[in-house]
């Protein structure tokens, strides 16, 4: 399972990584019993082995509890403990952004690589770690928090209680807040997609915007590799999926920065699993 502000996802997934099936349904924006209705609907009828469940975060491992900042109806809610007593089956819980990275090492762009981060900059910025070819949650789960490393520290308020971390600069809704406040041009429901067409066609605002998004987000991932030898960055989500406007500030950032020999060799390429890897990756929790 997948669960995210805006929508949650399950799926059925074989020891071998392969997607058999697929369901998904809106994040309730009400109380946690109709939030954990429309999960408990995803799964009504299955007859899993076990379950794996990626989940926005904060987590809290050691009591089975959610508290993700964009589920306001969820505050230590007891997932864990709720959905065994749901299927009567062993639940393994960890961050979504975990579960992306062990989507991508067990069966996407960094198969064959012991050390990586796994990035999905999208309404947010998330991620996990896969240290020594195993996920690493931490002690409470929530090792790997990418987009809540500071970048600017005279930036804006982080809904984290931070202030200029990553994702106050590289998130969409954040992207495209800059570019409106620099200029830019769009109606009202536009989003990063737009932003990244008016920027493929020459507007310089909304390049101007990915530019210091890449290379925020470049910022954190060299200081990620620092702090725990890496050698790979996977990077997903809906704002990667605008290709070089995005990784190319990536990388130059990190050519800018890199001084330590040891992260010199550091590679950045896209995710290959797409929208099911938070589920993939859930399932690899439980599956390997």
């Amino acid at each position: 399972m997948d669960i995210g502000g805006t929508k949650i996802a399950a799926g059925g997934v074989t020891p071998e990584g392969h997607l058999t099936w697929r369901r998904q349904t809106p994040t309730p924006k009400g109380g946690p019993e109709e939030v954990f209705a429309a999960l408990a609907a995803l799964i009504q009828g299955t007859t899993p082995t076990a379950v794996g469940i990626g989940c926005a975060g904060p987590i809290d491992l050691i009591a089975g509890t959610v508290s993700p900042v964009n589920i306001p109806g969820w505050r230590d809610f007891p997932l864990k403990a709720r959905v065994e007593d749901l299927i009567r089956t062993p639940v393994e819980l960890a961050g979504d952004g975990l579960c992306m990275a062990a989507a991508e090492h067990w069966a996407g762009a960094g198969r064959g690589t012991d050390n990586m981060v796994g990035l999905v900059v999208s309404t947010g910025v998330g991620g996990g770690l896969i240290v020594n070819g195993q996920p690493h949650p931490g002690r409470t789960g929530n090792a790997g928090h990418i987009g809540h490393i500071v970048v600017d520290d005279s930036g804006i308020p982080c809904p984290c209680g931070g202030r200029g971390c990553v994702e106050t600069v590289a998130s969409g809704p954040n992207l495209v807040r800059w570019a409106r406040r620099q200029g830019w041009r769009a109606p009202a429901n536009a989003d990063a997609a737009h932003l990244a067409a008016a920027a493929l066609h020459g507007d310089g605002v909304a390049k101007a915007a990915f530019d210091r998004a890449g290379r925020a987000v470049g910022r954190a991932i060299l200081a990620t590799a620092v702090l725990a030898d890496l050698d790979l960055a996977v990077v997903g989500g809906g704002v990667a999926q605008a290709g070089d406007l995005l990784f190319a500030p990536i990388r130059a950032a990190i050519v800018e920065h890199v001084g330590l020999s040891y992260v010199r060799r550091l590679k950045v390429v896209p995710a290959e699993l797409g929208a099911d890897a938070g589920i993939v990756g859930a399932a690899a929790l439980v599956a390997r």
